[in-house]
């Protein structure tokens, strides 16, 4: 005999059961997936520290020695960092086999994990990159910017223009690039390290010398023209089609975007120095600046710009507040637990073993490499002819001042990569020409300027650009 009511009581427990065994998969999964995450964050923290450690020991950027450490852990090598987007599989994860071994992973789950671990991974990846936009327009003094005259606005120019059209048009018709990633891979060629030459040019005391000022000068502006570039094709590669009025649409919103935040910064400079100083709890300033940052980076998105350049222009603005140095201070934090999953992730997802030599398909991507590093050196070397007007200036040292590429070049690289508009070996040969225009920028700098040392230079008058010189343009 059955109580009334009893089969719908059956029914009640039973999606009750149900639901608390769902729930408890669901539970599980997300300890296990928090798992692959923390374990995901140790390699890359680890790549990063003893790559920029091991870089910084042997004169050159630590930024450098995250991208190697990356390329290390990575695709390319050890495989603890695998991408789905690089072709990898779950089971050739490390991480993921890890897991399988010690915290009971189940291979039904292996893939939704996987899948799952590197978007989060993406995801901090995409927020560090902001913040690295947000601390290098902190960093870029707009007065010192509008002060560095035409000497420095010419150099700029031309080291942006040159190595963009000649590399956009050479990959096209050389060797028959589709435009999009052709376009993107003449862009990365305009970037210039102002953190990697301004740490050579100090230990040579020639910072403060009319070769020194102009290259600075020149790479501020430089960035700040590499910027806009990356914008309007960060946005193209999302069209996927080159539209001539979306391009001149882009450029115009985009230095209309960034002069219109410098002008509005005027009157927000105050009114966020008076904010600022009403808090008295922990995060006072950093808390109201990272959401300014993070405002300006959607309002960028939302007119179809890339979020950076929205970071960036904060940065520009906040950087005419009396607060700027504490900010300064207060972001270095946030930006060294953040910055490196970028530029460990951008290592991890390149596979050099493109450009292996032995594989007769992979001998075209090593001639796209080494054509990209021509122009990325001589593009940036004919620059110093720009410089009129001042007689028995080293021409040649100010072009081999703006070769480095560093961290600004893997910026490039980096959004190109997420974007999926560069093919494997095309990234790689981005990378290698990063990498090496990098690495010969010192011994090169050193030699053009044959009797350094002669000139006693005061570094206290360039804090920022010594701090600069470890991480950030």
């Amino acid at each position: 005999m059955q109580l009334p009511g009893w089969e719908n009581s059956t029914s009640l427990l039973a999606s009750a059961t149900e639901a608390a065994t769902e729930a408890s998969s669901e539970g599980e999964y997300g300890t296990l997936l928090l798992t692959a995450v923390l374990l995901n964050l140790v390699v890359i923290y680890l790549a990063s520290k003893i790559g920029g450690e091991f870089s910084n020991r042997v004169g050159l950027p630590p930024v450098l020695g995250e991208l190697v450490g990356g390329v290390l852990v990575g695709v390319s090598a050890l495989h603890l960092l695998a991408f789905p987007e690089a072709g990898v599989e779950p089971s050739s994860s490390l991480i993921i086999r890890f897991l399988e071994s010690t915290a009971g992973l189940t291979p039904d789950l292996a893939t939704a994990v996987f899948r799952d671990q590197n978007d989060v991974i993406s995801v901090l990846a995409e927020i560090g990159v902001v913040i690295l936009l947000f601390e290098i327009g902190l960093e870029s003094n707009l007065k010192e910017l509008l002060e560095v005259g035409i000497q420095a606005t010419l150099v700029a120019i031309v080291g942006v223009a040159v190595p963009f059209a000649v590399g956009t048009a050479g990959l096209m018709i050389l060797f028959g690039v589709p435009a999009i990633p052709a376009i993107f891979a003449g862009a990365a060629l305009t970037a210039t390290s102002i953190g990697i030459t301004s740490k050579v040019l100090s230990e040579l005391g020639r910072l403060n010398s009319k070769e020194g000022q102009i290259i600075l000068g020149a790479a501020v502006i430089d960035d700040v023209l590499g910027i806009i570039v990356l914008a309007v094709v960060a946005s193209l590669a999302k069209t996927g089609e080159i539209d001539v009025s979306n391009v001149i649409y882009l450029i115009l919103s985009a230095s209309g975007f960034l002069l219109g935040a410098i002008v509005l910064g005027k009157v927000f400079n105050k009114t966020f120095v008076s904010v600022v100083d009403l808090f008295k709890t922990r995060g006072g300033i950093i808390i109201p600046a990272i959401i300014f940052a993070y405002a300006m980076a959607y309002f960028a998105a939302v007119i179809h710009l890339e979020a950076i350049l929205g970071a960036f222009a904060a940065g520009l603005v906040l950087d005419e507040t009396d607060k700027r140095k504490e900010l300064q201070r207060q972001v270095i934090p946030i930006a060294d637990i953040l910055v490196p999953i970028f530029f460990v992730t951008v290592g991890a997802k390149t596979d050099l073993g493109v450009l292996n030599p032995a594989n007769p398909t992979n001998r075209e991507g090593l001639v796209i490499a080494s054509f990209l590093i021509a122009i990325a050196i001589i593009g940036k070397v004919v620059t110093g002819l720009a410089v009129f007007g001042q007689p028995g200036i080293n021409r040649l040292a100010i072009g081999v001042g703006m070769i480095p590429r560093g961290e600004v070049g893997l910026v490039f690289a980096g959004v190109g990569s997420a974007s999926g508009a560069l093919s494997k070996p095309l990234e790689a040969a981005i990378i290698m020409m990063v990498i090496l225009t990098t690495f010969l920028a010192p011994p090169l700098l050193r030699f053009v300027f044959p009797d350094s040392g002669l000139e006693v230079e005061t570094t206290e008058a360039v804090p920022e650009l010594d701090r600069a010189a470890n991480r950030q343009p």
